[in-house]
């Protein structure tokens, strides 16, 4: 019998949106525009909490209810300065969905469900997924190792990690890395996730607020381009900058066996601003997912959520996951 945690259209119904589609709520790749687009066009729409100050975040969570009624979340990972600050935020202002990562879901869950909030926290393997279920989320994604920005350590990939975690829990498992374009969105659902979350795709469009050369170098990403890197101090999957690039000093250190304090002075502070928004090639952080090598064009995003669900349609009947028809979620 198949799990409640593979219905597609329910996790939908929960998250109060049409297509099981969500942006993933990126650091300094996130803003109003870009959530409401997502939502409009039927997805959920994510802000990142984890570059923002608590004014910042208050504002764009305004913004975004200024211009958009429906479901919209905001990813808050734990490791970042400010927790406290974004939580009083989000139960302030009635944020219907929170996504949790990069730290223990217990800190956080039972609070937030108090506050009214769906939960959803981000996990790398099965057993972080089961402890994610045991302190009370709604649901998990399932990020495989694909995936841009912070990863988890154990290098499960997407296609693995997904049924794992499926077989793991009863509470749907959303699945992300490496998923950009509808044979992807197939093949995850097919796994037994009830959705998708795209991150790297969605930093490839219009709203999104990165910096337009961090955008031109992604769109000229060959295959191999990005590598996990940092694994003894935050694991962060980065793209390759020219010659020189802070990405080549990481590489340099990590091949001549630098400790992790060597690592976190090279690292220093705000290096994924300079490179994402700022646009700074050479000594910013370049963080996307391996997907990068497949994305070279720039729609906008409720364009591409749309793109999205017609093509995943064009399939037929025949390719969609069991038990789920497209069309009845509008």
């Amino acid at each position: 019998m198949a799990k409640t945690s593979r219905n597609p259209q329910a996790l939908c119904e929960r998250l109060g949106i049409r297509h099981p589609i969500i942006q993933a709520g990126m650091v300094w790749c996130t803003g109003a525009d870009l959530a409401v687009a997502v939502g409009q066009a039927g997805g959920l729409g994510t802000l990142g909490a984890g570059s923002m100050y608590p004014d910042e975040l208050r504002e764009e969570v305004r913004r975004v209810k200024g211009q958009w009624k429906g479901a919209f979340a905001v990813n808050v990972p734990l490791l970042y300065p400010a927790v406290e600050e974004h939580m009083a935020t989000i139960a302030e202002e009635q944020v219907p969905v929170v996504f949790t990562s990069a730290g223990s879901p217990r800190t956080w869950t039972a609070h937030l469900k108090a506050a009214g909030c769906t939960v959803i926290h981000v996990v790398s393997s099965a057993a972080f997924a089961r402890k994610a279920e045991a302190a009370g989320v709604d649901a998990v994604v399932a990020e495989g190792f694909e995936a841009g920005g912070h990863n988890g350590r154990e290098e499960t990939t997407t296609m693995c990690l997904v049924p794992e975690v499926v077989d793991a829990v009863d509470v749907p498992v959303i699945a992300a890395g490496g998923l950009h374009d509808a044979r992807s969105v197939l093949a995850a659902l097919s796994l037994g996730a009830s959705g998708v979350q795209m991150g790297s795709r969605f930093v490839m469009t219009q709203e999104n607020p990165a910096h337009a050369a961090f955008k031109q170098r992604i769109a000229e990403a060959g295959a191999g381009e990005t590598r996990l890197m940092l694994k003894d101090v935050t694991p962060v999957r980065l793209l390759r900058g020219p010659e020189g690039s802070f990405y080549d000093q990481v590489a340099a250190a990590e091949e001549a066996g630098a400790d992790v304090e060597a690592l976190r002075a090279l690292l220093g502070r705000g290096r994924a601003k300079k490179g994402m928004r700022e646009g700074d090639l050479m000594e910013g952080e370049l963080e996307i997912g391996q997907v990068s090598a497949l994305l070279d064009d720039l729609p906008g995003a409720g364009a591409l959520v749309e793109r999205l669900v017609d093509e995943y349609r064009a399939f037929g009947t025949a390719g969609m996951a069991p038990g789920f028809h497209w069309d009845a979620l509008g």
